[in-house]
């Protein structure tokens, strides 16, 4: 452990800066210049991978087979650690855009970056603030775009699975889309929260089926449960 700590210091972690700033300044350029669709996801999405390959992180994927390219969905994911981040950017394997917290919009040049990609700011502050981020979240999902959102809110504490907030599912009732449970685990091993460096280990994303609207749209509260417990079901009892 102690090699792969001095790896982790001296080689990792100066590449993956290297590689930040660069993913960075790639995506702000490629969206000035109007290619926002694409400069705005694959950047990160290439960046997210170094994350995980220069870690010795395996990230593994199920039930990919239950989306469609091209297709809109809200993804909606349990949120171990920092690196569900990179786990899902890396190999979710469709495109989206996130919901994050506004303070992230403080990290030196990436906040920059994700604003131009055409990430969704969640700004609670004020009636007006949430009305503008639902706005900016409506124009991304009527041009056709996914989003993915941990309904938690933040990183769990303790590894278990916790109470659900309702904005990302006040969307899909908005649009009447289909919701995408996705599940994270492992992610809480490789980084737990008292942690500083990540350790090697296995991340298993998997993807839910789509839980559609019906013909009257979604019930908020169903809707919110049942992918919850599609969420947990994919979990070890540990994490639940």
């Amino acid at each position: 452990m102690i090699f792969y700590r001095i790896y982790q210091i001296f080689i990792m972690l100066p590449l993956l800066l290297i590689l930040t700033v660069l993913a960075s300044l790639a995506t702000v350029a490629g969206c000035s210049l109007g290619g926002g669709r694409w400069w705005g996801y694959y950047p990160a999405h290439y960046w997210a991978k170094c994350w995980c390959w220069l870690a010795f992180i395996r990230v593994s994927v199920r039930g990919r087979e239950n989306i469609i390219e091209g297709n809109s969905y809200v993804f909606v994911a349990n949120h171990q650690s920092a690196y569900d981040i990179f786990s899902v950017y890396g190999y979710l394997g469709h495109q989206f855009r996130w919901m994050m917290k506004k303070s992230l919009e403080k990290i030196p040049l990436v906040g920059f970056a994700c604003r131009k990609a055409g990430h969704i700011y969640v700004d609670r502050h004020s009636p007006a603030a949430v009305r503008q981020t639902m706005q900016t979240a409506e124009k991304q999902l009527a041009g056709g775009m996914s989003v993915v959102v941990f309904p938690e809110g933040s990183r769990t504490k303790d590894g278990h699975t916790h109470s659900f907030r309702r904005g990302a599912y006040m969307l899909a009732m908005e649009f009447s889309l289909p919701v995408v449970p996705v599940t994270i685990d492992g992610a809480y091993d490789v980084l737990p929260p008292d942690a500083l460096l990540m350790r090697p280990g296995r991340i298993v994303l998997t993807i839910h089926k789509p839980i559609q609207a019906g013909e009257g749209g979604h019930d908020l509260n169903q809707l919110m449960e049942q992918s919850r417990q599609a969420i947990i079901s994919a979990l070890p009892e540990k994490n639940r």
